[in-house]
């Protein structure tokens, strides 16, 4: 078993086939051997009949290296990707409704704006904000955001694209 200090994260892109229960599939891979995913994302590509997965998790070079051979395994795997940070651009997509009345609201704004972020809704006693960005940004926007008092959030999972020419096709 892997030591706590060998533990990092990870982000492995991975073509699927859209097919019925690969999600389960894939996870089952993570969850069989104990590693906790930190998100997970399936979309579709430009591919009719792919999907692409983003998959972040915690968890050992080894292990991540054990799981890509694993998920090799699954025919309806086409590739397998892991993505480096620096070589590699990702987001995520945070929904959250803060408090804001009459004379809160344009600070509310104000301080969305800051981050690029939208509002996109507006009531009486509230507004919902859209953002995206990385991970620590989004941590930022939301310690601005608590001290107005934040109603609910919902938060995306990370997903990532290479950067440059590089693609991740099918017949690549």
């Amino acid at each position: 078993m892997a030591q706590p200090q060998d533990i990092s994260r990870h982000t492995l892109s991975v073509l699927v086939d859209d097919v019925d229960g690969i999600i389960t599939r894939v996870t089952a891979l993570f969850t069989r051997r104990g590693y906790n995913l930190v998100s997970l994302v399936s979309a579709k590509t430009a591919t009719e009949g792919i999907n692409r997965l983003t998959v972040v998790v915690d968890a050992s070079e080894h292990a991540v290296e054990q799981i890509v051979k694993q998920l090799y395994k699954l025919i309806q795997v086409h590739k397998v990707l892991e993505l480096d940070d620096d070589s590699t651009v990702g987001r995520q997509l945070l929904l959250v409704k803060v408090d804001a009345d009459n004379t809160t609201r344009p600070q509310v704004v104000d301080a969305a704006n800051l981050f690029r972020a939208r509002v996109i809704d507006v009531a009486v006693d509230s507004v919902v904000i859209e953002a995206t960005g990385t991970s620590a940004k989004l941590k930022a926007f939301l310690e601005v955001m608590d001290s107005f008092g934040i109603r609910e959030l919902v938060r995306s999972g990370t997903v990532a694209l290479s950067r440059g020419p590089k693609t991740m096709a099918p017949a690549d």
